[in-house]
């Protein structure tokens, strides 16, 4: 059985400390509040209030934060996992966030004999406490077959894209697939409902049809029951998508339904709808009449 740190302990990082609880590791968390502590404690972690003092004695350090600078700030800066991991500690990133930071940050832990795998996920929350989550994997193939048992403890399907920074890579481009997908769903029932026509039935056929997909199974009820409580949060899948935005303009490469796509979350986001589900996007469409 192995020690381990985990940082970020939200919708996601609770239940997979869980299943690593259960598969028989320790896990020494990093928590910020004492309310956060005693959450700790009842998943079964043992709770520290910094990340250095959770990646003392850990042999591999988990990350599932928000964004690029929450990644860096808690494995390299002050009282971060690089002041209190050994070298030879193996530091796996859940985060959705740039490849170019990643591969920085991966540059950055080698420089202190540490490894780096980034390994964002899909699946949200509902894959994250199923332990069903897709797992795309950026780094060392050695390193991911020494963590492979742990991750196991989390997905089913885990993937070796390259090297660091791939992982991300290929979470972006399933980013840019979910949503462009959620888009055009929302932009049919919008078509339907403004042509009086019953969305539910329309969301039948299309679901046993060509245009049947993951998204539209999640996404088709939602929208037909005007149920936008959150599922996926729309931004987070905003700032996924700026990052890819960002990503595409230093290539040079013209992504046309991604860009119109970014457009309609923008607009989400400045109804302040960020809290809702990405399911939203049909309302943005109703603004314009």
């Amino acid at each position: 059985m192995t020690t381990v740190a985990f940082i970020g302990l939200g919708a996601m990082g609770a239940p997979m400390v869980g299943h690593l609880i259960r598969a028989g590791h320790t896990v020494r968390a990093y928590v910020r509040r004492p309310e956060a502590a005693d959450a700790a404690r009842q998943l079964g972690a043992e709770p520290f209030f910094t990340p250095a003092e959770a990646a003392r004695g850990a042999a591999v350090v988990f990350t599932n934060v928000t964004s690029s600078d929450d990644v860096r700030e808690v494995l390299l800066g002050r009282d971060g996992v690089v002041e209190g991991a050994a070298p030879g500690t193996i530091c796996i990133d859940h985060s959705t966030i740039s490849p170019i930071v990643t591969r920085e940050i991966a540059q950055a832990l080698a420089a202190k004999g540490i490894e780096a795998l980034d390994c964002p996920v899909s699946g949200g929350t509902v894959g994250a406490q199923a332990a069903t989550l897709t797992i795309m994997v950026g780094g060392k193939s050695e390193n991911l077959e020494k963590v492979r048992p742990l991750l196991e403890c989390l997905g089913k399907t885990i993937t070796h894209i390259g090297e660091n920074g791939a992982g991300q890579v290929a979470k972006l481009c399933n980013q840019i697939a979910q949503v462009v997908n959620i888009e055009g769903i929302a932009e049919a029932m919008r078509f339907a409902g403004a042509q009086g026509v019953d969305t539910g039935k329309v969301f039948q056929a299309m679901s046993t049809g060509l245009a049947g997909s993951r998204m539209l199974d999640m996404m088709g009820p939602k929208m037909v029951a005007r149920d936008f409580a959150a599922g996926i949060e729309s931004r987070l899948h905003a700032k996924d998508f700026g990052l890819a935005a960002d990503l595409a303009g230093e290539l040079g490469i013209d992504l046309p339904a991604m860009r119109a796509t970014s457009a309609q979350l923008v607009e989400l986001m400045r109804q302040d709808w960020g809290r809702d589900d990405t399911s939203s996007l049909l309302k943005v469409l109703e603004l314009k009449g």
